[in-house]
């Protein structure tokens, strides 16, 4: 690696830019533009995201105050906040979906062989969405109640590397149940999500298709026993059993046995029920798996705190799209440079170590190596704490 460029040139070498050049030509991005291409736009706004600048103003005067480093860090010049105002505003953000959804691709591929330590050959994905509010005078377009505005961001977390690997921005009205019709499932796969999903027409699709899932029962589910295996409470599974539906419509939705295990946990004391349809997997591993929905959270965590909600660099629906998908991208990119340069610290250390060190001239390996997992808590003291994640 050129010990000559900045950290953030180096980052950036990474990107496949033959075929960001491609999504760019597909939507006419530089067309007739004069001042900052498509890829300096995105450049730009991978800067702001690495660095958690707050607001356009911020962006300016950061990159101003380091004018003789910009060369050495892949831009042409000065930026000017109203001109990556209009880019946020015109650019379409499908170049940005587009190419992060091209990133993914070549995240997961890295990250297939990696063990979760679970003892499974499953590809294993955690489903959730998270609300980013907006304020209803400002953000129109994003209809949620009468007095708010906010979009969702619907989420399929592929657990192997934390990538995710489908995800859908909508209004805030939309329910996060009707996310399972947009996925395409795939056979063996695991399902890991909350009680909000549970629909069991859409469940029972899941089924027919041959992918698994694992959810928590509601309060109010009707069922009865038709099996119980034996179990050691002292793991804190209290039972394991195959129950059939009662319900009315539910027994018809979904005609065949599930499996439904009740667990206590013994830090919170908390007793949790679990379903799913996964037969023959120990009990303690369809806990764990559930256990394990808890890192998507974290990348939710991730992407609040890097989208500073309350500044977004743009107000319109294209605008907000293009920096989700930009920080979505930006996220992923980071999980490809620690895979290949093979760096034992976690995304989010090797994130905030990103954020102080961009403008600094070093190796990549001599920045990101030997570093600990000091930011391992996760607890990014120059960030923006939002209440409720």
């Amino acid at each position: 690696m050129n010990a000559g460029k900045t950290l953030f040139a180096q980052i950036m070498d990474f990107l496949p830019w033959t075929t960001f050049n491609r999504y760019v030509k597909r939507y006419d991005g530089d067309c007739g533009v004069r001042t900052m291409t498509c890829a300096e736009q995105y450049r730009i706004m991978a800067f702001a995201q690495l660095t958690y600048r707050e607001s356009l103003r911020d962006i300016e005067v950061c990159l101003g105050a380091q004018a003789g480093k910009l060369y050495h860090m892949g831009f042409r010049g000065t930026m000017k906040r109203s001109t990556l105002a209009d880019a946020n505003e015109s650019r379409n953000w499908r170049i940005y979906a587009d190419f992060g959804q091209r990133l993914i691709v070549q995240a997961r591929d890295l990250y297939i062989k990696d063990d979760l330590g679970l003892d499974l050959t499953n590809t294993v994905y955690a489903l959730d969405s998270t609300t980013i509010d907006l304020c209803l005078s400002v953000f129109p377009w994003a209809h949620f109640r009468t007095t708010k505005a906010a979009v969702k961001m619907h989420t399929l977390l592929d657990l192997k590397g934390n990538i995710p690997s489908f995800i859908h921005i909508s209004d805030g009205k939309m329910a996060d149940v009707h996310a399972l019709d947009l996925l395409q499932p795939e056979p063996g796969a695991i399902y890991v999500m909350d009680r909000g999903y549970v629909d069991f027409s859409r469940l029972h699709a899941l089924h027919l298709a041959g992918a698994f899932f694992v959810t928590r029962a509601k309060s109010n589910m009707k069922a009865h026993r038709v099996y119980s295996e034996k179990t050691d409470r002292s793991t804190g599974i209290i039972c394991d059993q195959t129950i059939a539906l009662d319900g009315f419509y539910t027994k018809q939705n979904y005609p065949v046995h599930l499996r439904r295990i009740r667990f206590k946990d013994g830090e919170s004391g908390r007793t949790l029920v679990f379903l799913t349809n996964q037969m023959t997997l120990p009990a303690a591993t369809i806990c764990a798996l559930y256990k394990s929905r808890w890192q998507v959270e974290l990348f939710f965590k991730w992407v609040k705190q890097h989208l500073r909600i309350k500044c977004f660099f743009g107000t319109s629906e294209n605008a907000v799209k293009t920096q989700i998908w930009i920080a979505v991208s930006v996220y992923v990119l980071v999980a490809i440079v620690k895979k290949r340069l093979n760096l034992d610290a976690s995304l989010y250390t090797l994130l905030q170590i990103l954020s102080l060190t961009l403008f600094e001239k070093i190796t990549l390996q001599q920045a990101l190596t030997n570093t600990g997992d000091t930011f391992d808590q996760y607890q990014f003291d120059n960030q923006l704490i939002l209440d409720g994640i």
